[in-house]
């Protein structure tokens, strides 16, 4: 099971909230659509690795999209909050309701503070 994946020297775990940019082509047109949520599972085979993010639409739909790594349309992945997990796989979001169905604790990072002399 994978734990996370590097893209662009970004790495991505699982239970972090991302915000993907993808070019969406609409017949000779092609605009930037983005796709914020968690990121619920990791598959890395190789070339074939891809990544599920799940969010929460209106009126409380659960939406997941499976994005491969190695797709041009993926402009850019921002990495919006780190999330402390002890599974790889979150498959147990799909059950819950509400706020509770994004909700990870967030993972501390400690950054030192003190001044330059």
């Amino acid at each position: 099971m994978a734990q996370y994946l590097t893209y662009n020297n970004i790495q991505i775990a699982s239970g972090d909230t991302v915000k993907i940019h993808q070019e969406i082509t609409e017949g000779d047109k092609k605009r930037i659509q983005t796709f914020e949520g968690v990121v619920i599972a990791i598959q890395n085979r190789g070339l074939g690795q891809s990544f599920c993010v799940r969010k929460i639409s209106t009126n409380s739909i659960g939406v997941e999209k499976i994005f491969p790594i190695n797709t041009p349309s993926i402009k850019k992945i921002e990495v919006k909050r780190k999330g402390k997990v002890k599974k790889s796989k979150l498959y147990y979001l799909r059950d819950r309701v509400g706020k509770q169905a994004t909700k990870t604790k967030e993972k501390k990072t400690f950054q030192s503070t003190k001044k330059a002399s």
